[in-house]
């Protein structure tokens, strides 16, 4: 989850322009959690990133590296199945 829609494009940008992702969406979300003892309930942007199990680290490190929180959350989703010519695409635009 991002703070806003500019740290979530500046991410997207960064995890694109690197080759390390195919596509990164956006969408927004309303979070609620503890933190250092406070309830918080916030309006928050989260990414996906389609990318390979080989970039996953690269995208973690780009993520953590430059995220305004602390303790981001960065989370994959074993997907099993791509449909052929999307996994064509992604090969091309994936380096």
């Amino acid at each position: 989850m991002c703070e806003n829609t500019e740290e979530a494009e500046k991410l997207g940008a960064l995890i694109i322009e690197n080759k390390i992702g195919a596509c990164v969406d956006f969408w927004p979300i309303k979070s609620c959690y503890n933190w250092d003892g406070a309830f918080k309930c916030l309006s928050q942007i989260m990414l996906m990133v389609t990318t390979f199990e080989s970039k996953i680290d690269s995208v973690t490190n780009i993520i953590n590296d430059n995220h305004t929180y602390s303790v981001p959350l960065i989370a994959g989703v074993d997907v099993r199945r791509v449909n052929h010519p999307y996994k064509e695409w992604m090969m091309k635009e994936i380096h």
